[in-house]
């Protein structure tokens, strides 16, 4: 298989100066990997967050009005440095602070508290939620559950920016990201494993024809390997661990988000979703906002991961159905 890149050029830089082509309100700060909105408003507080690339669109494709003010981003499936993150925060902050959405994963908690931790030195106020949306669970470690940052961070991304929007402090922000936060959740699963860049080898082994199910972002094998029967079986499994993680009720009202991991294609996605949204109903669920694309890959993976969050505030759906001019959103 052809992966489309230059070898003697750095990928990632590369693919930031195609995006900063195609869309005039986005700028990067000096030669350093931080996309920001160029028309921030410094009225409103700035919101930060990022991680490694391979993930794309996230996160550069959901910086603009309403959505993150800024991304920063390392190579692939490394989290950005504190050096770099804590350059991101100064530039950000205005006087009013700076709050910050990171993904659970441990090398990117790391370098996010170590530059906060200094930020915060320097005077700057800043706050954060850490999203941990993954609900699948890790089989060699008593099948505790993982908790990693997953493509829930989107829904983060875009309520929370509304909330600014709509003149939300720090606290204010505070306090909704960590509702928001526990009430999301995350499963998916892939029928291919991702392939870093020049590399021939997947990253775990999948038969063909085979169903991982709890795959992560970084190319993370999942908990339970199954033979491929159909969507509709794909469905019942992501929807059977769903139910555990919330226990609702029928007449619940719940966001749902439907994520191409990488090269699922429209058709598969469609009928995938069609079969999520038919088992929700039959549940008796109330689903007042669906959204379905590409949102948080894992580069060449093919699969798609289902994300559930209970819309315990209406103000949400507002913020969800919100304008903005983040292009991936």
């Amino acid at each position: 298989m052809v992966t489309i890149f230059n070898q003697t050029q750095p990928l990632i830089s590369q693919y930031t100066a195609g995006i900063l082509t195609a869309h005039p309100h986005l700028a990067q700060l000096q030669d350093l990997p931080i996309i920001y909105n160029r028309h921030l408003d410094d009225d409103l507080i700035p919101i930060l967050s990022g991680g490694g690339s391979g993930h794309e669109p996230a996160h550069v494709g959901f910086v603009g009005d309403g959505m993150l003010s800024a991304a920063i981003y390392g190579d692939i499936f490394t989290p950005p440095t504190a050096v770099n993150i804590l350059e991101a925060l100064r530039f950000l902050d205005k006087g009013k602070g700076v709050f910050v959405i990171i993904k659970n994963f441990k090398a990117d908690l790391q370098e996010f508290r170590k530059a906060i931790n200094l930020a915060r030195q320097e005077g700057h106020h800043i706050k954060y939620i850490i999203s941990h949306d993954d609900i699948s669970v890790e089989p060699k470690k008593s099948f505790q559950m993982r908790h990693r940052g997953l493509a829930g961070t989107i829904l983060l991304h875009k309520i929370l920016g509304a909330a600014t929007q709509k003149g939300a402090n720090l606290d204010d922000l505070e306090a909704l990201a960590f509702e928001l936060a526990t009430e999301t959740a995350t499963i998916g699963f892939a029928t291919k494993s991702a392939t870093l860049p020049n590399v021939t080898l997947p990253l775990f082994d999948l038969a063909d024809k085979q169903i991982s199910y709890g795959i992560g972002i970084h190319g993370e094998e999942g908990y339970r390997t199954v033979p491929f029967i159909s969507s509709e079986h794909l469905a019942v499994e992501i929807v059977n661990k769903l139910q555990i993680k919330f226990h609702w009720q029928e007449g619940e009202h719940f966001i749902l988000l439907v994520n191409n991991l990488g090269t699922a294609t429209d058709l598969e996605q469609g009928i995938f979703l069609n079969d999520i949204h038919q088992l929700l109903e039959l549940e008796g669920l109330q689903l007042p906002f669906i959204k379905n694309g590409k949102f948080m890959t894992s580069l060449d993976m093919t699969g798609i991961s289902v994300t559930l969050c209970r819309l315990k505030n209406k103000a949400w759906l507002d913020y969800l159905q919100a304008p903005t001019n983040a292009y991936a959103w």
